[in-house]
């Protein structure tokens, strides 16, 4: 493809390099935190989103930080954004906004990149104040830490944060990326370098939770969400649409087992919709955009074989999955 139709996103040797985030500023230090003062915008179907609705769910600040869904379908406009036409009038009920791109734009009218999901939005000013998803999880864990509920757990204890943050690191390049410069590839060569990269990672964490109940021992972390929302999107979605076809999560026994772990705990299966995944991976203009004829859902997988034993259990030298941030390090 000649270079004036590549995305602004494909770099010269065609290999997908993602636009960096806009809209930065922490949370407790430029940002207050501040319960009812923002609203987390998110589409069920997209993993870097999947992250912080998760985090949001299992530390209770769902009662302080309100959630706007849009469709996993992106809108038939001649640009790309998320449009919140699941609700009553295509609007968003608390915003007033159709489109994501909305509060972009009141922050920066000059915005020019893709409006992404997650994005915290100020309610009062409509505005876009944090859209960077990868430390937007750490922002609940920390910053958010005082409007936590009781007993919530810690998914970052300070005496893992070092090794939580060299997983976080890898898990985004090599896996959470690493599927999307596999399906956005616009070369052979591109394409089969993060191909590799992305198997030779997946092999790696198999044989690692062999002997590992969760990435870093016993307790679920950080790093295990990010992880966890590639997992459940790849058999469903990336295997066939974004051709990561060497083999399926279901075929690595312990990374299986292991998506079903996280799967079957409180904040994950209530949080991941198949359906929005699969209308959007293959309905949507994000694969394929060219077709012309009807484009097909699939009409599996099986979803039941989630909720299977995975006797990961066994791995563990106790029955609980998070760490207790009471407990003495």
């Amino acid at each position: 493809m000649s270079s004036t139709h590549q995305p602004a996103e494909i770099d010269q040797d065609g290999s997908f390099k993602r636009q960096t985030n806009r809209f930065t500023a922490p949370f407790g230090e430029e940002l207050p935190v501040q319960p009812g003062k923002y609203r987390l915008l998110w589409s069920p179907a997209c993993p870097w989103a999947h992250r912080a609705v998760i985090v949001r769910k299992i530390l209770g600040l769902d009662t302080s930080i309100s959630l706007g869904t849009a469709s996993p379908l992106r809108p038939q406009i001649d640009r790309v954004d998320w449009e919140f036409s699941l609700d009553e009038n295509h609007k968003d009920p608390e915003l007033g906004i159709q489109y994501v791109s909305e509060v972009y734009f009141h922050s920066d009218p000059d915005y020019k990149g893709r409006p992404t999901v997650p994005v915290m939005v100020d309610i009062d000013e409509k505005k876009a104040v944090n859209n960077d998803y990868f430390t937007l999880t750490t922002d609940f864990e920390t910053a958010w830490a005082p409007l936590h509920k009781k007993g919530a757990p810690d998914l970052y204890p300070e005496h893992l944060r070092e090794d939580i943050d060299q997983w976080s690191d890898v898990i985004f390049h090599d896996i959470n990326n690493g599927v999307y410069k596999c399906g956005f590839a616009y070369s052979q060569e591109a394409y089969e370098q993060a191909f590799d990269k992305l198997f030779a990672r997946l092999d790696e964490l198999e044989g690692h939770l062999s002997e590992n109940r969760f990435l870093l021992g016993d307790f679920i972390t950080d790093s295990d969400v990010r992880l966890y929302t590639t997992l459940a999107r790849f058999d469903a979605a990336y295997y066939n649409g974004f051709n990561t076809n060497r083999n399926l999560i279901r075929e690595f026994p312990n990374l299986w087992g292991y998506a079903r772990d996280l799967y079957q705990t409180d904040g994950f299966s209530n949080t991941t919709d198949f359906h929005a995944i699969k209308q959007h991976y293959h309905l949507s203009i994000t694969i394929n955009p060219e077709r012309t004829e009807e484009k097909i859902l699939p009409k599996g997988p099986d979803l039941s074989v989630w909720e299977l034993p995975h006797h990961r259990e066994k791995l563990s030298k106790t029955k609980e999955k998070f760490h207790d941030k009471r407990r003495t390090t």
